[in-house]
């Protein structure tokens, strides 16, 4: 018998159904990871998901793995490589952004011991659960987010992007009640 999913993961290809059923959703707190998908989830912003799922990979390689220290540490010589990387999104904007906000990662990293500390703290460390008949693009909580971290200096991190994280990183619970992986608060 087949899984149910969430509506957006049905009659989708295969790895958009492997992330919905082994990443979407789960709670990290690993600063590496942590770090990925603010970056993915910020190339994202006017294309769809499943673009950068397939292109996930080219990415790990061309940001260097997602090494926070490598990035923000990125010289205009290694920016134009990765403008000149059909293999990834080729938008300058995104790709300078990723220097930036990984600075001000390393930033709040000092500040709080680290990402996840500061990240987790907006809920108490809680799961905060989501459920409904319509899913919000934003909330109070992503738009205080976002407001911080623009405040610090970091691009691509509007009220929408910051949602569409927090639910990829597993701070959001947004499974649809119809969906093998959703649960309640308890």
């Amino acid at each position: 018998m087949e899984k149910k999913r969430c509506h957006w993961a049905q009659n989708v290809p295969e790895i958009y159904e492997v992330y919905h059923d082994e990443e979407w959703g789960v709670p990290q707190h690993d600063d590496k990871r942590l770090f990925e998908m603010l970056i993915l989830e910020g190339f994202q912003a006017g294309l769809s998901w499943l673009t950068i799922l397939k292109k996930r990979e080219a990415f790990r390689k061309a940001f260097d793995y997602f090494d926070v220290q490598k990035v923000a540490n990125y010289t205009d010589e290694k920016i134009e490589i990765l403008m000149n990387n059909a293999d990834i999104v080729r938008n300058r904007r995104k790709i300078e952004a990723s220097r930036r906000n990984a600075q001000v990662f390393m930033q709040i990293q000092k500040e709080y011991g680290s990402f996840d500390s500061y990240l987790w703290g907006f809920t108490e460390n809680q799961v905060v659960y989501d459920h409904g008949d319509i899913i919000p693009s934003s909330t109070p909580l992503s738009d205080n987010i976002s407001k911080d971290l623009k405040k610090r200096g970091m691009n691509f991190v509007g009220t929408t992007i910051i949602y569409a994280y927090l639910q990829a990183v597993g701070v959001v619970h947004s499974h649809e009640q119809e969906c093998f992986l959703y649960h309640k608060a308890s």
